[in-house]
């Protein structure tokens, strides 16, 4: 079973989470009452909608993160899930970006930001996928 597989099944049985079809009509998603929350694109990779303003607040510590890639202008980012620390990650981020979503809801009629899923071919040409530019400690 892939690390992405793993942390779908464990965010799944989250009582704040819903899957449903992602926005980016890729792979598969976990949303919240309010806002769509995970995309699951690859067996390694996965985009979390964090918000602008979370992203923000934890900027330094998410670009010191060899697991994490941001994009410039996203309310996403990627996480790459190679090991079950990734998925510790993941699971942290998760609820971080759930109560982003219910400090600060948008608005109903505010356009859906768009995932980096679309940008995944930027991020593969980068190396990003090659497991052995980050070794995972056991």
């Amino acid at each position: 079973m892939t690390a992405a597989l793993r942390a779908m099944a464990r965010l799944v049985n989250w009582r704040d989470l819903a899957e449903d079809r992602p926005s980016c009509g890729t792979g598969r998603a976990l949303r919240s009452a309010g806002a769509e929350i995970v995309h699951f694109h690859s067996a390694r990779s996965v985009d979390l909608h964090l918000t602008a303003r979370a992203i923000r607040r934890f900027e330094s510590d998410l670009r010191h993160s060899t697991a994490i890639r941001l994009q410039p202008g996203s309310h996403w980012v990627t996480v790459r899930l190679e090991c079950e620390t990734d998925i510790d990650l993941l699971m942290t981020l998760v609820s971080a970006a759930l109560q982003a979503h219910q400090r600060h809801p948008a608005a109903g009629d505010a356009p859906l930001p768009r995932c980096n899923g679309h940008r995944e071919a930027t991020l593969t040409r980068e190396g990003a996928d090659d497991a052995t530019t980050r070794p995972c400690a056991q």
